[in-house]
């Protein structure tokens, strides 16, 4: 009787979060015709980023957007993507756009927290839009649909940041699954008042919110966060706006082999221990929900506990979680990733699962 009582519990939490939380992100509609007349700073940090920079940085001195400005700040860089940016600056330098490229001397710490401080502070323009140098705005109207979010109100704006499909790599929807339930999760917060974090790959602010907060002074300490402790720390039930237009998307390409991406979300995870306690509870009590229901689902079918009423509570979980994947992913462009998502939901649990132990036993230390 025990099991069955709590696999009810369970099963009503996993419930309320997607039925009354996550569904109404994905009914969301969007405006983009207002507030496209604001000057903007566009920051973009670089780390060894040559053949991204290449590629990509065309992308954006080609948005169609009266005014901006490109900053592009080097963060040490050992490869020639200084010699890129600085030859990108000459090329463009007829276009009716500033690009300021930065490059590293001693007055410069390392880190790309100081790397987007050094960005921040020479920006001339009051709204910045950031972004990575391995991505590319998905439009030429990037810009003009992100800026479309502020207000007098909303002096933050959190766009999604996808990554570039493989139909044939499984790992590739892993990783695009994972980014997906991670955005359904921060737009979900963001949408209810209690933003806990973006995405760097694409996020907006007045650049007034940063000097407000001093900056990323009261995490400098912690090598990431520049995203989510920062948003987290600014993010207010008012000032918070999202952008879910598919033209304001960014897109990246994703590590291609599951070491690597495993260790890129050690790091990532980190900053998840600074977060607010509410924060930590509230996300912990969602994936705790998520993987004792599975557990609890096939402990009572294989024992033939109550397997009538075990069946119609996972169905209707099921159908639950189904309607709110498939309309966050329709929503996100990411419409293939529906046909497999249990699968998907069973191995994001199980690598979440290693993650966490992975990083009690030996924590990450470096970057």
């Amino acid at each position: 009787m025990f099991l069955i009582i709590t696999f009810c519990t369970i099963t009503i939490i996993q419930i309320l979060y997607y039925l009354f939380f996550y569904l109404k992100f994905s009914g969301k509609t969007y405006n983009s015709e207002n507030k496209s007349n604001l000057p903007v700073s566009i920051i973009i940090c670089v780390k060894n980023e040559a053949k991204n920079l290449v590629v990509n940085l065309p992308f954006f001195a080609e948005q169609n957007y009266f005014s901006f400005e490109i900053i592009l700040v080097d963060d040490f860089s050992t490869d020639n993507s200084l010699e890129i940016m600085l030859q990108f600056q000459r090329d463009f330098t007829s276009k009716n756009i500033s690009i300021i490229v930065i490059s590293p001397d001693k007055n410069i710490l390392k880190g790309k927290k100081n790397a987007l401080s050094t960005g921040i502070k020479k920006a001339k323009h009051e709204y910045i839009l950031l972004t990575d140098a391995d991505c590319k705005p998905n439009s030429s109207n990037w810009i003009r649909e992100m800026i479309s979010q502020f207000s007098e109100e909303k002096t933050i704006v959190l766009g999604y940041g996808a990554y570039q499909k493989n139909e044939n790599s499984y790992l590739n929807k892993i990783i695009r699954f994972e980014t997906l339930m991670t955005a359904l999760q921060y737009f979900s917060y963001a949408n209810i008042g209690k933003a806990y974090m973006g995405v760097g790959r694409n996020i907006a602010y007045k650049k007034n919110e940063f000097f407000k907060a001093f900056g990323f002074e009261n995490h400098r300490h912690i090598i990431s966060g520049d995203d989510d402790l920062f948003i987290s720390e600014i993010a207010t039930s008012k000032n918070i706006a999202t952008c879910i237009i598919p033209t304001s998307f960014t897109t990246s390409e994703p590590k291609n082999n599951f070491k690597d991406w495993i260790n890129q979300k050690r790091r990532h995870i980190t900053t998840a221990n600074h977060y607010k306690p509410w924060q930590q509870f509230s996300l912990g009590i969602f994936y705790f929900s998520q993987i004792s229901f599975w557990i609890l689902a096939i402990t009572l079918i294989l024992l033939l506990i109550h397997p009538i009423a075990t069946i119609f509570l996972v169905f209707l979980r099921l159908m639950i979680w189904y309607l709110a994947i498939h309309k966050s992913a329709k929503q996100l462009q990411e419409k293939d990733l529906t046909r497999y998502a249990l699968l998907y939901e069973f191995s994001l649990i199980f690598i979440q699962l290693y993650i966490f132990i992975r990083n009690l036993i030996s924590p990450p230390n470096q970057w």
